[in-house]
């Protein structure tokens, strides 16, 4: 099974927003990355299929598909790494998570589902609504 990572998405009010830093990124430099100062130790699991989980405002409402990790360096020569992200992002249910620093892993067991995945309109109704739902263990 593969591994994921969870990351706050800091400045983001919601997945549109997200989406439109993201888009304005791959119109820029032709792809989507985040740049984070760590190396995932569990690089080969997370490329294995795995995905970032984006915690805007409380909650984790999206996902992306990582599709490289490469070690780059700042001007000054600090080491950074990049998490190549698909561009295509993927609400899932919103899930309340606690604000943290960094990154972290999130197994596979404890990721959200996907909105799609979910019977009928599901995915159509007010995040708002989808949090409250969640929050009350109905989804």
């Amino acid at each position: 099974m593969p591994l994921h990572l969870i990351k706050l998405s800091v400045g983001s009010e919601d997945v549109d927003d997200l989406r439109q830093w993201h888009d304005k990124r791959l119109a820029e430099t032709g792809r989507v990355f985040h740049r984070t100062r760590m190396m995932p130790r569990r690089r080969e699991e997370l490329l294995a299929g795995g995905s970032i989980y984006w915690v805007i405002k409380g909650f984790v409402t999206a996902r992306q598909c990582l599709v490289g990790i490469e070690r780059i360096s700042y001007s000054d020569g600090t080491p950074a790494t990049e998490l190549v992200l698909d561009p295509v992002h993927v609400r899932t249910v919103p899930t309340p998570h606690r604000p943290f620093q960094g990154w972290r892993y999130l197994m596979p067991e404890d990721a959200p589902p996907d909105l799609d995945d979910l019977p009928g309109n599901i995915a159509e109704m007010p995040p708002e609504m989808l949090a409250e739902l969640r929050q009350l263990g109905l989804l």
